[in-house]
């Protein structure tokens, strides 16, 4: 059976094996299936895609649940495998069903609702339904039509000294990379032209799970923020990085500006070379950020080579107006378009001691007055 036609709402068969748990994981998907106006169908050929959930106890279940699985692919051909049996793993951690059975859509465990969802959304997805819907697949916006923000994660990692940001939205939480790439496809079939991919630590992205293999179109694909850019590279529209700070593996993100997947753009915040600065940020974060600042005039040289020049932005913790004049002469070094100078006050300072005319004499390209953002708005 291929799959649905336009405008046809998806029909999905189902096989369910095992013991009474495995039927409530059955029931669970068919009631959140049911909810978003799926119609489970009755057989196979009527089926757009069938479902087998499958039990993995005994030797005889085994035996049993793969019989079903081939049964499935034969009459159907499209299959997605959730259940203990798509749980069980080889003694390298990789799955034990995927080369017995590799012709199915995707593979999930016992208990695994939103995993299975993805993978029926992403091959058999519900037409939007206008007299149905009150909200568009991309969600309601409230930016103008040709662009939007696109959130990959959520908190930082870095306890920064001048950042009250882990306080608030506490360490990296990474979204799946499915639902990711599922919103930015949604944005784009909406309308927008631009993605703007915006986090706390967009670099980051992926390394609270270890950069983990998520699915998306029923594709693995690898929750690091090397993979995602590639892959909304291939949306028909423009994306912007923002907030991307230097991690071994931003080299190869430039490299995807280079290639024009996305626009060589960079927010790149460079931490001071005085002492003064690294005492401002705490002993742990010191030695870190100076590496950083390593790696910025790399990721500088790698985008004018490709490109045109980056947007370069200074943090500045703690700094007086001699340093701030300093840090603003920096770029000329790093052939950088332009230069915002943001203030880091200690918390509990007003954002006004570090005065309008001292940033502006530097060529913010930003009002002044939005460069100020309290203890380290933005940049963390």
């Amino acid at each position: 059976m291929t799959a649905a036609k336009k405008g046809r709402i998806g029909r999905v068969g189902f096989v369910s094996l095992g013991c009474p748990k495995a039927l409530v994981d059955t029931e669970r998907i068919v009631t959140e299936l049911r909810a978003e106006g799926y119609i489970i169908a009755a057989d196979y050929k009527e089926a757009d895609l069938v479902i087998v959930n499958t039990c993995a106890f005994i030797d005889a279940a085994v035996a049993e649940s793969l019989e079903a699985i081939t049964e499935a692919l034969r009459e159907n051909g499209r299959v997605i495998v959730t259940g203990c049996l798509g749980g069980k793993k080889k003694a390298d951690g990789e799955s034990w069903l995927q080369e017995r059975v590799p012709k199915v859509l995707g593979i999930t465990g016992p208990d695994s609702l939103a995993e299975t969802l993805a993978l029926v959304h992403a091959h058999l997805p519900r037409p939007h339904e206008p007299f149905d819907d009150l909200v568009p697949a991309a969600g309601l916006k409230l930016t103008p039509a040709h662009y939007a923000y696109l959130k990959i994660s959520e908190g930082c990692s870095h306890h920064c000294t001048f950042c009250i940001i882990p306080d608030l939205r506490g360490d990296l939480v990474s979204r799946p990379i499915g639902d990711v790439l599922r919103e930015a496809e949604n944005l784009v079939k909406g309308g927008v032209k631009e993605l703007l991919v915006i986090s706390q630590d967009t670099a980051a992205y992926g390394l609270d799970v270890r950069y983990r293999t998520g699915f998306a179109g029923g594709r693995p694909v690898k929750t690091r923020l090397l993979e995602l850019a590639r892959e909304l590279g291939k949306l028909d529209a423009w994306v912007r990085l923002h907030y991307v700070y230097p991690y071994p593996s931003t080299d190869a993100v430039v490299e995807l500006m280079a290639q024009g997947l996305i626009l060589p753009y960079l927010d790149v915040p460079r931490t001071l070379p005085a002492r003064a600065s690294a005492c401002a940020q705490g002993n742990e974060a010191a030695g870190e950020r100076r590496k950083e600042s390593r790696a910025n005039c790399g990721l500088e040289s790698g985008v004018s080579r490709h490109h045109d020049p980056l947007d370069l932005h200074h943090g500045v913790p703690g700094r007086d107006r001699r340093g701030v004049r300093v840090s603003a002469r920096l770029p000329a070094r790093g052939a950088a378009r332009s230069c915002g100078v943001l203030c880091l006050q200690p918390r509990g300072r007003s954002a006004g001691q570090c005065t309008s005319r001292s940033v502006a004499r530097r060529g913010a390209r930003r009002p002044p007055s939005t460069l100020h953002g309290g203890a380290g708005r933005d940049f963390c």
